[in-house]
């Protein structure tokens, strides 16, 4: 059976396709650097031809409101035609917790238009919503940083590693479509600033968080409910410290 992964040569891509390939399935991991763009339609045809199942990890260039709506808006529809025109039979998107919720952030915007996009498709799907990636601390720490301080929200997260949410991902794509949506989260529900703090005192940054329940993220104010799942959720069992440990091993 072959599986396409638009985005699969990302950080989540690669691990998808590492997954089902160790399975023993025949996988095509798609960007634009193996000659697949969603967002041109370059290869999309030829790629999407014979796949039964094909998951959409794509992001756009940048986060920028107006290039994150033109990526979702037309590489969505692109990707929708092709697979109805080649009869796919299950098409996974990975979204964010909280997507409907965040409407005032431009990158939540276009998520929620690739979403629909995906609803209104004649194919069937399955939509995972994530929390954020431990992985992604760093970003959002650089995000909130002004000199040697950085302002952050104390709303609650509920992070995920990456290598979990792959699995999530694996085992929804060889799964029968849902026709709709659930969320995936980590294990731990902390302060935004408060994980933030442990993830720099880990890496030995003597920067400190200050809280600030007035500090956007990416454009949007949050609350403890805006990113964290609100019902039922399929939880990864990976701690920030077990992440941690085993994403920056001691030196010896």
């Amino acid at each position: 059976m072959k599986i396409l992964i638009i985005g699969g040569t990302g950080l989540t891509g690669k691990k998808v396709a590492n997954n089902l390939r160790q399975l023993g399935y025949e996988v095509l991991a798609a960007s634009p650097s193996t000659g697949v763009n969603a967002m041109t339609g370059e290869g999309l045809s030829a790629a999407v031809k014979g796949a039964q199942i094909v998951i959409d990890l794509s992001n756009p260039p940048s986060f920028a409101d107006q290039v994150v709506m033109d990526f979702f808006e037309t590489s969505g529809r692109n990707l929708m035609a092709a697979e109805e025109a080649a009869g796919v039979k299950h098409h996974i998107v990975l979204s964010i917790v909280g997507t409907d919720r965040m409407q005032d952030s431009g990158y939540f915007r276009g998520k929620l238009v690739q979403e629909n996009l995906v609803k209104a498709s004649k194919v069937p799907y399955t939509i995972v919503r994530s929390t954020q990636f431990y992985e992604f601390l760093e970003g959002i720490v650089q995000y909130g940083a002004v000199d040697n301080e950085v302002r952050l929200t104390p709303a609650h997260v509920q992070p995920i590693a990456v290598d979990d949410i792959a699995a999530i991902v694996t085992d929804t794509a060889l799964a029968q479509p849902l026709n709709g949506t659930f969320d995936a989260a980590g294990p731990e529900k902390a302060g935004l600033a408060t994980l933030a703090q442990r993830y720099l005192d880990a890496v030995g940054d003597k920067r400190t968080i200050v809280p600030d329940a007035k500090a956007a993220y990416f454009g949007a104010l949050l609350d403890d409910q805006s990113l964290t799942p609100l019902g039922d959720a399929r939880i990864g069992p990976t701690s920030f410290d077990a992440w941690f440990e085993k994403s920056h091993p001691a030196k010896q």
